[in-house]
């Protein structure tokens, strides 16, 4: 399976390309960021672009591709509601464009967040954007589909937050996470599960086009 990944450099998508890359049937990613993720690997090809709003010059390395996994992702803190729905909704669905141009047959998973508003009507701003975002991706012709709705997500594996306050606050709750996910299935999850559910819907595919943090669990544990 040949994979483009969006935001390998955040903490989902770094979890999501360590289980690209551990992933005997994931044959090559092609890693989409502004700055290296640092990583070397024969399946890792990556391309570094400023402009999120044009993928020519990446066409022939999208084509032939199985599937995306999009984890770019940004808080919705300080911003209007205006700013928000073009970094998270426009600069999405440019890059589904893209692949969904280059590669028609590939599934498109699409990290989204738990609380988001697919009705578009409800009072937070970020719920709707995040919902308007889902019902127009899955409103494309892919293969298939799949939005994830993650709530807590502990980084494990070498994996880190980029940002220090969340760093020290996913450091004390670390040694929880055991407990946490066996007592709250459908509100914590992990980077690794995370990851490797992504890439399992995309393959295999699953019953719901929208998976919540017990679905993203039941997909990827084991």
């Amino acid at each position: 399976m040949k994979v483009i990944l969006f935001g390998a450099t955040g903490m989902v998508g770094a979890g999501a390309l360590l289980e690209c890359l551990d992933d005997p049937g994931v044959v090559r990613v092609v890693a989409v960021s502004r700055r290296s993720c640092e990583i070397r690997s024969p399946k890792l090809t990556e391309r570094l672009v400023d402009d999120f709003s044009d993928y020519d010059p990446l066409r022939a390395d999208f084509e032939g591709a199985d599937a995306c996994l999009f984890c770019l992702g940004v808080s919705s803190v300080g911003m209007s509601e205006a700013d928000y729905t073009r970094v998270t909704r426009d600069l999405t669905l440019a890059a589904a464009r893209a692949v969904l141009v280059a590669a028609p047959r590939s599934a498109f998973c699409y990290v989204s967040g738990a609380g988001t508003d697919a009705t578009e009507r409800g009072r937070t701003m970020w719920a709707r954007v995040k919902g308007a975002t889902e019902n127009a991706l899955r409103a494309m012709p892919f293969r298939s589909a799949f939005m994830f709705r993650p709530a807590y997500i502990q980084p494990r594996l070498g994996v880190r937050s980029r940002t220090a306050l969340y760093r020290a606050f996913y450091a004390v709750l670390g040694g929880l996470y055991p407990i946490l996910s066996r007592v709250l299935p459908s509100l914590v999850t992990s980077t690794d599960v995370l990851g490797r559910a992504l890439i399992r819907a995309a393959r295999d595919g699953y019953p719901k086009a929208v998976l919540e943090t017990r679905d993203i669990n039941r997909l990827g544990i084991g």
